[in-house]
């Protein structure tokens, strides 16, 4: 673990080196593959160390790192601080695989309070509107608002158990520490009814800022109720948890289908997606857990996609209401292909994770109680709907006259979206490897 993270120190030296970068850190990725993956930890070094889960959000950090200094290849023609830019990628890199390799529950707080730093200079740094500043500082209150009671209740295992490490600690549950160990993740994930931070952090950030929130950063809920979920004895309350994600994703989809600006519409699609995961983790079922940890990279992967394709758009049309862009179809043919097949990637089509973790999300919610059978039915319908509304509003329709256009798209353009679809779609057929976790 300790060469990865000297390995993203050492490519420090290259901010100035555009596609050097890019190459290494997709190296880096490809790298990760040859490591050895296993339900234990391995490569343990320095409190820090690797189990399934861990394994699966660093390849999916690193990853996500490298698409988005690619599709920010404007803020490098432009030159629009290039190398402060990369080195804020680097630094979230940074703190983000030090998050997902920890062992100790205080150094896993600090990193993933830390993470919210680079993330604000992205939004307040390269976001577009001016009202990016009230959107960091909504990302900021949340996050924080919640995650007071959960550095109280670190102090406070400490105080009983003189260590903070994963495996040693033995707690008495009660309802308070119960919700104060969880509330900051479901507030990160974000959960329905405290979401409202998310879109507004996506539609003010630039198009990294956007894959990175997407891809990794809302995972860090899930990591983290992983994580606590180690030494907890203590279920009584998580059916409350269940019952809200399953309304809130059946309201949320109801709420993407009146939605005009592109960004806005795939963040509360984010919503939807999340508010299964954090039913699968809540029902503890065997189930339950894989398919949460499949869907959190499945959607890490087709929502970044997302993003960029938005950004594809908005660079040409310097909009990013449905109103203004349509027709794109008669335009740009190949990159209609590549929105229809994210769109249908988002609504859990066959060969792509989604489906793979929303089958076995929906088994296991189903097993927990069969009432769910309406709401279930009704969120996968709605995200049937808005990804289809999505992709037909886009790409029908008849172009705006007003346009300038200078590009149907260029060779990096296309290979952003390829490395996307190729694992969210490939990796279906090796999907025995989350198997080996739980």
């Amino acid at each position: 673990m300790m060469k990865l993270l000297l390995f993203v120190l050492f490519l420090i030296p290259l901010l100035y080196n555009w596609w050097l970068l890019v190459c290494l850190l997709l190296l880096m990725s490809f790298y990760m593959f040859l490591l050895p993956v296993s339900s234990y930890f391995i490569n343990m070094s320095y409190g820090l160390g690797l189990d399934l889960v861990s394994y699966c959000m660093v390849f999916l950090t690193i990853y996500i790192s490298f698409l988005m200094i690619m599709a920010s290849a404007s803020i490098k023609f432009v030159n629009n601080y290039m190398a402060e830019f990369v080195m804020v990628v680097l630094l979230l890199l940074f703190i983000l695989m030090l998050t997902f390799s920890t062992t100790n529950l205080f150094m896993f707080y600090l990193y993933f309070e830390s993470s919210m730093i680079p993330t604000l200079f992205l939004i307040f740094g390269w976001g577009y509107q001016p009202e990016r500043f009230m959107s960091g500082l909504y990302l900021l209150f949340y996050t924080l608002f919640a995650s007071f009671p959960l550095l109280l209740s670190i102090f406070y295992i400490y105080n009983f158990n003189f260590t903070l490490s994963y495996f040693l600690i033995v707690l008495d549950m009660n309802n308070f520490l119960y919700l104060s160990l969880i509330l900051a993740f479901l507030v990160k994930m974000p959960m329905s009814f405290v979401h409202f931070w998310l879109p507004k952090a996506h539609v003010e950030a630039p198009v990294s800022g956007s894959m990175i929130l997407a891809g990794v950063l809302l995972k860090l809920g899930g990591y983290g109720l992983y994580r606590v979920f180690f030494f907890f004895n203590y279920y009584y309350l998580n059916f409350v948890f269940i019952i809200v994600s399953l309304f809130g994703t059946f309201v949320v989809g109801l709420l993407c289908l009146g939605q005009v600006d592109i960004k806005s519409m795939i963040a509360y699609s984010s919503v939807a997606h999340m508010g299964l995961v954090i039913c699968g983790i809540m029902t503890c079922f065997y189930y339950g857990l894989l398919g949460s940890l499949v869907l959190m990279i499945g959607h890490g992967l087709c929502s970044s996609g997302l993003f960029a394709l938005a950004n594809m758009v908005y660079e040409r049309s310097h909009s990013r209401s449905l109103f203004i862009n349509k027709g794109f179809l008669t335009f740009m043919p190949t990159m209609s292909m590549f929105w229809f097949l994210f769109s249908i990637n988002n609504m859990a089509s066959p060969p792509s994770l989604n489906l793979l973790g929303e089958i076995m999300l929906i088994n296991s919610i189903l097993s927990w109680s069969s009432l769910t059978t309406l709401f279930i039915v009704f969120s996968s319908f709605f995200s049937c709907c808005y990804s289809i509304y999505l992709y037909s509003i886009t790409q029908h329709g008849s172009l705006y006259s007003g346009f300038k256009f200078e590009s149907g798209g260029n060779i990096r353009e296309y290979m952003v979206l390829l490395m996307h679809w190729l694992p969210l779609n490939f990796l279906f057929l090796k999907a025995d490897i989350f198997t080996f976790w739980v």
